[in-house]
C-alpha cells in the first residue's frame, strides 16, 4: 500500500506509542503505518474511507497468507502521514481516502476518534505532514 504513516516519535510508557492489540482478519493484509479504524468490539481493519472511527496506526506488517488474526496499533505520538487537501498547523485532523489525512470540518460535531489530533505543520495536498495521534 502506498502512504503510509511514519512514526516521527513515540509517547506513553517506554515511549512504545501505547501500543493496543486487535483482532483482525486471518486474510487481511496490514502495512506497517497504515492507519486503521475500529471495525467492532476489539476489531480493526483499514480505515479506507473518510471520517473512520480510528483504532491506531500499525505498528507491524501483517501478510495476508500469514494466518494470524491480530494487529499491534499505536495510539500514542507523532506521525508523519500524507495531506489530502490544504493543511494548517493546529487544524484537527481525520482520515481520508487512500491512508491519508485530512483537516477535520469545523462545522461537523466531533464524533469519538473520528478527530485523531492536531496537525503540527501546514502542507498542501499530496505533502507530507506531521501530526499528533492521541486516542
Amino acid at each position: 500500500m502506498a502512504n503510509e504513516c511514519t512514526k516521527v516519535e513515540l509517547y506513553g510508557q517506554d515511549n512504545s506509542g501505547d501500543p493496543r492489540r486487535y483482532s483482525c482478519a486471518s486474510y487481511a493484509k496490514i502495512s506497517k503505518g497504515l492507519i486503521l479504524k475500529v471495525a467492532g468490539e476489539r476489531v480493526a481493519s483499514s480505515a479506507a474511507l473518510t471520517a473512520s472511527r480510528i483504532a491506531g496506526i500499525a505498528a507491524m506488517d501483517k501478510a495476508a497468507d500469514d494466518k494470524s488474526t491480530s494487529v499491534s496499533a499505536w495510539t500514542n505520538g507523532v506521525f508523519s502521514g500524507i495531506a489530502s487537501g490544504a493543511i494548517t498547523a493546529g487544524d484537527m485532523l481525520q482520515t481520508a481516502t487512500k491512508n491519508e489525512v485530512m483537516r477535520y470540518p469545523a462545522t461537523t460535531a466531533s464524533s469519538w476518534a473520528v478527530v485523531f489530533g492536531p496537525a503540527l505543520e501546514d502542507a498542501a495536498t499530496t505533502e507530507a505532514v506531521t501530526f499528533r495521534l492521541n486516542i
